[in-house]
């Protein structure tokens, strides 16, 4: 039976507002699980678009750095309500989770030694497989040939002994022109996502992308507000994969300058594991953590800004990056460069922080088997894992 056409009907930003509300309280399982909500709702149920045209809007936000499901939920709010739609749809689906994150850290700043305990050792161990198992799917869909695993497998080699930011920014380049080099596969066929252009917008957001970028390079004082806003900007525009490709990039911002210790860091990034909604929202752990509401609100934006913005610059230019086979083939190397950043920060920080022995070792095993094989979802193994580690550690 064929889809009837979607409709056109504006909604207005309160209605767009509500809906993605709903879906940010209840969107448990990560940015997969998230793309399929999207799809029950907006496609199944309230045929906002077509299969091919959603299809379409979740291959162009795969492509561009920053949260993928989090810039879904935005073009489809920009979609049916324009910038408003777009605003609202976005606060909806991310309040619920920054707001608990910023409160999960306010706990700690009230209760310092909270992070002493054996729930964190438990919790540190659960993100050992969780990203474990992001590595494993991650690979099997972006490298799924010799070239591609060669590309990750050099990217992790390099970081792994050159740990440095800048390196890893250097590494994803230079796989996306092996992606050039070696002419790599990428996404193509006939576009059925249309976007209108009638104004020099695009290009404007595409300038103020850049110009904060060449601002967040700006040396700042470690734990102030402008220091935060720099360093979640920067890892918002360069990092491809979602969540937990940004885990490498946050660590060595805020452990690495010494602004948070490393036991507190994880001990975030686990609990976020459990909260609906999307896994950015860590970002108003770390800025809460830094000492204030400001903090908090400032990491998020930040963090999420860069995303947006190139959506919108973005969104115009999609007919034309599915048809140059250049454009695709280095995009599918940068893809498969991310798999190589995530395999070297499974290693480095996670596992030698992580993993101190054979106990600590079956713990891993045990999480990572009900994650990929008994498919337990991760906002259960959170809690049960910080439990099992404060009766074990």
């Amino acid at each position: 039976m064929s889809q009837p056409p979607p409709s056109h009907t504006t909604d207005s930003p309160w209605q767009i507002f509500l809906l993605f509300l709903r879906l940010g309280l209840t969107s448990f399982g990560g940015p997969a699980a998230h793309l399929g909500f999207f799809h029950d709702e907006f496609v199944s149920r309230r045929r906002w678009l077509s299969d091919v045209a959603y299809g379409e809007v979740v291959a162009l936000c795969q492509l561009l750095p920053g949260p993928a499901s989090s810039q879904a939920g935005l073009t489809l709010g920009f979609l049916r309500g324009h910038y408003r739609g777009a605003v609202a749809a976005w606060l909806g689906f991310t309040l619920p989770s920054a707001v608990l994150m910023a409160l999960f850290a306010l706990t700690l700043t009230f209760w310092p030694n909270a992070a002493d305990g054996g729930w964190v050792a438990g919790l540190k161990l659960f993100v050992v497989a969780v990203v474990a198992q992001a590595v494993w799917q991650m690979g099997q869909t972006l490298c799924p040939d010799g070239p591609r695993l060669a590309i990750a497998a050099l990217v992790a080699t390099v970081l792994l002994t050159v740990g440095v930011v800048w390196m890893q920014v250097l590494v994803l380049v230079l796989a996306g022109a092996a992606g050039v080099l070696l002419k790599l596969p990428g996404r193509s066929g006939e576009s059925a996502l249309t976007v209108p252009v009638r104004s020099r917008k695009p290009m404007a957001f595409a300038v103020v992308f850049l110009v904060l970028l060449a601002v967040s390079l700006v040396p700042q004082q470690a734990g102030t507000l402008g220091w935060i806003g720099a360093e979640l900007y920067r890892a918002g525009a360069l990092v491809f994969g979602g969540g937990h490709v940004v885990l490498p990039w946050l660590q060595e911002s805020f452990v690495g300058s010494h602004a948070m210790p490393a036991d507190t860091f994880l001990a975030g990034y686990g609990v976020a594991q459990a909260m609906p909604g999307p896994l950015f929202s860590f970002s108003a752990f770390l800025g809460m953590a830094q000492g204030s509401w400001a903090g908090a609100v400032l990491a998020v934006l930040a963090v999420f800004l860069p995303g947006t913005l190139l959506v919108f610059a973005g969104l115009p230019l999609w007919a034309w990056v599915r048809t140059h086979a250049m454009v695709r083939a280095a995009l599918t190397g940068v893809n498969a460069g991310v798999v190589g950043l995530l395999l070297a920060a499974l290693y480095d920080p996670l596992w030698t922080s992580a993993v101190h022995s054979s106990g600590g070792l079956a713990f891993v095993l045990v999480a990572w088997v009900c994650l990929a094989i008994w498919r337990i979802p991760v906002w259960v193994l959170a809690p049960v894992s910080a439990l099992a580690g404060q009766l074990l550690f």
